[in-house]
């Protein structure tokens, strides 16, 4: 049989936020790759093999996953959330542009439900209107140019979700996003952090920029800043669809 490679997004954490289409993908897999706690995620059964791997080795975890589809195995990358979201998608694309002789294979990407929209489901209607979506983390990209999309995002009066806000080897970099925020938008600003939402552990705070620390925030957390006219209503937060 021949091979095949499906980039799948697991959801946020519930397995029931896991669509039918990507259980039926995991099902037929012969093979997992992933990083180690999204591949840990995965029943073991007889006949599938794991392959977990460092956060740090996505393109190499691409190449793996090719190379094993190439041999006739049936693969599936796991992802949390989405595969296009800050994810394995665009790993795959990369390693498979690099590797014409695999550009034949039978390559499928799944979407999942990402961690802001699961976030922003528990919060009410935070991203109602325009939004975008910023990885805070500066491991790909540098930290001038995280700060520059910041500031046109805060300009231009975007809703904003941030993935990746604080780590424990780069606890200051939220510090500077909240004074940025601040200076742009001002204390009033209502800002939610989720964290694992969906699992045992998931917790949900809203806030205002004036109140809000960086300590709120770590690497489990997706932040979610409302634009000028997000608002409460009782326990729930939500962005009018008009502007």
């Amino acid at each position: 049989m021949s091979g095949w490679v499906t980039v799948a997004g697991l959801g946020p954490g519930s397995d029931a936020l896991v669509t039918p289409e990507v259980s039926a993908a995991l099902a037929e897999a012969t093979d997992i790759v992933g990083y180690i706690p999204y591949v840990a995620r995965v029943a073991a059964r007889p006949g599938l093999r794991l392959h977990a791997s460092d956060n740090r080795v996505e393109v190499e975890r691409a190449r793996h996953a090719l190379e094993l589809a190439a041999a006739g195995a049936r693969v599936v990358i796991v992802s949390s959330g989405d595969p296009g979201v800050f994810a394995m998608a665009s790993a795959l694309f990369e390693a498979l542009e690099a590797a014409p002789e695999h550009q034949a294979l039978d390559v499928r990407v799944l979407p999942g439900i990402t961690a802001m929209l699961a976030a922003a489901a528990r919060a009410g209607a935070p991203l109602g209107h325009d939004f975008c979506a910023i990885n805070l983390s500066d491991n790909l990209k540098p930290w001038a140019l995280i700060e520059a999309r910041l500031r046109a995002a805060a300009q231009a009066d975007f809703a904003c979700a941030f993935y990746n806000p604080r780590s424990r080897s780069r606890p200051e970099g939220f510090a500077r996003v909240l004074e940025l925020l601040r200076e742009t938008c001002g204390g009033e600003r209502l800002i939610t952090f989720a964290r694992a939402v969906s699992t045992p552990e998931e917790q949900l705070v809203t806030v205002t920029l004036a109140e809000a620390t960086p300590e709120m925030a770590d690497m489990r957390t997706v932040v979610l800043v409302g634009n000028s006219a997000t608002r409460r209503v009782g326990r729930w937060v939500y962005t009018p669809r008009s502007a």
